[in-house]
């Protein structure tokens, strides 16, 4: 039989190790209580701590409208239907958004904006909620998607209010 000196005897408790778990212990406290301490320094001062508040203010800063895939595409053609008669063959959806984009070269912004409001007053007149987006691009193109944009612009909506 092979006895090992780390192992104790019976009967014989391991002295020399109990200040680690004390440490340990310790270590866990401190940690808990600085846990617990940061949501009382916030309720006293009233104001966020540094890191919170500049982790907010990045997401302000790079929260950009989104646009979810398109359940359908709108591009008018010469001798085509119009936005609202092509609106009105597509299924009913109460959460469906047409959101009108129109892409402009240097100096046609106002050919775009003409353009693109074109397009929404028909799709407003159609029933759907709209919302247009305008950017400048190589090329001067108008166009619709049809998508589930709904539940998207609600949460832009309260984020612009408390602007």
């Amino acid at each position: 039989m092979i006895r090992s000196s780390a192992l104790p005897r019976p009967g014989q408790t391991r002295i020399g190790h109990g200040w680690q778990l004390i440490l340990a212990d310790l270590a866990l406290i401190l940690f808990l209580l600085s846990l617990s301490a940061l949501p009382a320094a916030e309720a006293e001062s009233g104001r966020h701590l540094a890191a919170r508040a500049v982790q907010e203010q990045k997401t302000r800063e790079t929260a950009e409208p989104e646009v979810a895939a398109a359940q359908a595409l709108f591009r008018p053609v010469a001798g085509g239907p119009s936005l609202g008669d092509w609106l009105r063959a597509q299924a009913p959806d109460p959460r469906a958004t047409v959101t009108v984009f129109a892409i402009h070269t240097p100096g046609a912004e106002a050919a775009a904006w003409a353009r693109a409001e074109t397009l929404a007053q028909q799709a407003r007149a159609a029933g759907t909620q709209v919302r247009t987006i305008i950017a400048a691009g190589s090329v001067d193109e108008v166009y619709a998607s049809l998508a589930y944009d709904q539940t998207i612009a609600l949460a832009i909506r309260p984020a612009r209010r408390a602007s």
